[in-house]
């Protein structure tokens, strides 16, 4: 029987026939041309198999030979428009393998040029010469290899190669991916597998340029860096040792803002800076408006450190004290309403400053026998301690649907494995600093589990982004990820014992959980690793459901969201035309023939007000026990009401940090939409484009 042979693929090789695969692809074919079904399907199926194990019986058929008996038997068995569905499928998937083989890439997982594209730019390993030497499934070979052998620090008999094959296979399916310097580094030399730090910054020349090595160490590493300059003396305060006066916090980011210019993470991507100040340092008006030149800061997203006294102020019109952080004496008052205008109204002009709620961080903050938290890592999904560090992965929602409902099993299983794998990248990294690594492996051993494919996930569930019942669904996923997550740290704990600062922190009481890390769910932006994953970015919603990609230098393609996709030849209204009219505003607004129900699900970013993307941050934030990084995404005739409102509901609604960007505020955009947009650097074209790393978010990211 054909069943027991075996066809050979189109790179030469030859592995075992699946009758399976051929059904998949005609009930597709039958399911885009509304010609019938699954039973329909298997009986076409038995057909070619039949056909081909008469014309195959003493040779072994190709692909090509496989997909030429699917087309005949179509024709033959009374199903021309399948045909012609199945043949354009055929036809399209060819012009991708062309695309592929013009652009030099090898690849072995069937993922998109883009993807495949920022594979080779960022993450596969390259001989001397800078030749590649790794496919993408060698490189999740070697990450998952690497990162299972830290099992033997606590099990020497651990059964390493079944871990490895979990690991392998949920970072293969695409369901779960980690931090991006974990796939450049896991088993390669320089082995530093975290991403997010936060460094001190204290008030001496010496500490300074300390910090100033350390964070150029880190983002050779790949890692980003998070700093507080609240500590440094204003400008113009006296310099006793010297006899002179101070320069003040913001000069010290620019010779950190330089530094990051000059470095190259790992030789893959630039360096990204978080810097925040403190709402009542004397300095903070020249914080809010360093960034009104575009040139400056450019390495830094920033956030003003917003205390309950602040926004309590704001609200209530009170005069506002400006204390000088060396003598922690107050110089001068200012109104909070006025100073919160200025972070508003610079907000509106540039994305920058965001907010950064610190006390509701510290109501949060696990070990506060430790100190205060006052840094989170560049995009805010981290509060972290100086010298602390945190790897990150994230679980891809989009493959936790199983029809139109959630699989509950397989994302308990996801999450348990997740949290296994980031657990073992502790150990398995080599960390840039000693310091880093007791705060890290012998201290707290933060973890953030995370999500990515939240808006493809909702698609898939029918559910609008902008509704109740997508907070509804958001609050079941996150609530039972953190209930899962600790039961996996809690597991963990009882053969590898909890995290080593665990007495006097807030689980250290009768009943409380043992766990063996101190925070175990982040919520971050997930970029390049969604583009890999092919699916949304963290939790934001669709940016658009088909536009144009800038693959690389003078290389454009269409790009139409896979879900998107798949809902329309499934209801039968697919058409590359359609795909190409829905580029020019990457959204289904004024485009007829689409059915409305799925008109009302696919939403896209500027589709949805403000209100609904703060409401479902403040959901994850609620069961998230690190932070939320999302960005507000707003159109470019936003007004400055409408940024305060925004900021004003993140308090109320307890987020821990607040991000806006107003469409068109600065030039070095991602993300361009046709029509005129305000400042825009360059004259949009037709369609909607892309950078190559944009998945959603900051349209400032993924340059």
């Amino acid at each position: 029987m054909i069943e027991t042979k075996q066809i050979r693929k189109r790179d030469g090789t030859v592995v075992a026939f699946d009758p399976a695969k051929i059904e998949d692809a005609i009930y597709k074919a039958l399911v885009a041309t509304k010609s019938g079904d699954r039973q329909v399907a298997a009986t076409l199926t038995r057909h070619v198999v039949d056909v081909l194990e008469q014309r195959f019986a003493h040779s072994v058929p190709g692909v090509e030979d496989i997909q030429d008996v699917v087309e005949e038997a179509l024709m033959t068995q009374g199903y021309p428009a399948v045909a012609k569905a199945y043949i354009l499928y055929r036809e399209q998937r060819a012009d991708v393998r062309r695309m592929k083989k013009l652009l030099g890439i090898r690849d072995d997982l069937k993922l998109g040029i883009n993807a495949l594209k920022v594979l080779e730019r960022r993450y596969l390993m390259r001989d001397p010469d800078g030749n590649l030497i790794e496919t993408p499934r060698e490189l999740f070979h070697r990450v998952a290899h690497a990162v299972a052998a830290a099992e033997t620090r606590f099990n020497p008999g651990a059964d390493i190669h079944g871990l490895e094959k979990k690991f392998f296979e949920m970072m293969n399916n695409l369901e779960f991916m980690p931090n991006t310097p974990t796939l450049m580094n896991a088993g390669a030399t320089l082995g530093q597998l975290s991403a997010c730090f936060v460094l001190p910054v204290e008030d001496s020349i010496v500490e300074i340029f300390d910090s100033l090595k350390h964070m150029a160490m880190i983002h050779q590493s790949g890692g980003g860096t998070g700093f507080t300059f609240s500590h440094l003396r204003p400008k113009g305060d006296m310099v006793r040792s010297t006899k002179g006066v101070a320069s003040g916090p913001v000069s010290f980011m620019k010779i950190f803002d330089v530094a990051t210019g000059v470095m190259k993470q790992g030789g893959k991507r630039r360096g990204a800076n978080m810097g925040i100040l403190n709402a009542d340092h004397p300095d903070i008006v020249e914080f809010v408006l360093a960034k009104g030149d575009e040139t400056a800061l450019a390495n830094f997203n920033i956030s003003a450190g917003a205390a309950d006294a602040f926004m309590e102020g704001i609200k209530k019109g009170e005069k506002w004290p400006l204390i000088n952080p060396r003598t922690k004496k107050e110089v001068r008052q200012t109104s909070a309403r006025e100073l919160f205008d200025l972070i508003v109204n610079n907000a509106w002009r540039s994305g920058d400053p965001g907010l950064i709620f610190l006390d509701e961080i510290n109501r949060r903050n696990p070990t506060p026998q430790l100190g205060r938290l006052e840094a989170t890592n560049p995009c805010g999904e981290l509060p972290l301690l100086p010298y602390e560090s945190c790897n990150l992965g994230s679980i891809n929602l989009s493959r936790m649907i199983s029809g139109e409902q959630i699989d509950w099993q397989k994302l308990k299983q996801t999450t348990h494995l997740g949290v296994h794998f980031l657990d073992n990248v502790i150990e398995a990294s080599a960390f840039p600093l000693p310091a880093i690594e007791r705060m890290t492996r012998q201290g707290n051993r933060k973890i953030g589990l995370g999500v990515m494919g939240f808006a493809d996930a909702l698609v898939r569930l029918g559910i609008p982004y902008n509704s109740e019942k997508a907070l509804a669904t958001a609050e079941s996923i996150i609530k039972f990820m953190l209930g899962e997550a600790r039961k996996a740290s809690v597991k963990l704990a009882e053969s590898r014992g909890v995290f080593p600062n665990f007495r006097g922190s807030v689980y250290d009481r009768p009943g409380g959980p043992r766990l063996r890390n101190a925070t175990v769910l982040s919520i971050a932006p997930t970029g390049t690793i969604s583009i890999i994953a092919g699916c949304s970015s963290g939790i934001e919603p669709l940016f658009a459901l088909a536009f144009v990609r800038n693959v690389m230098e003078g290389t454009r393609l269409l790009e139409v969201n896979p879900v998107f996709e798949q809902i329309a030849r499934e209801r039968g209204f697919y058409s590359k035309e359609l795909m190409e009219k829905v580029a020019l505003t990457g959204a289904l607004n004024g485009i007829a023939g689409i059915p409305e129900d799925v008109r009302q699900v696919l939403v896209t970013d500027f589709d949805i007000a403000p209100e609904w993307h703060v409401r479902m941050q403040a959901v994850f934030q609620k069961y998230s026990d690190n932070s939320v990084s999302k960005t507000v995404n707003l159109p470019a005739e936003a007004t400055p009401e409408d940024i305060r409102r925004t900021y004003l509901m993140a308090y109320e609604l307890k987020c821990k940090g607040i991000t806006i960007y107003r469409y068109g505020s600065k030039k070095d955009q991602v993300l361009t939409l046709p029509g005129p947009a305000p400042e825009a650097a360059t004259e949009p074209g037709p369609f909607v484009t892309a950078g190559s790393e944009y998945s959603g978010g900051c349209v400032l990211c993924g340059q």
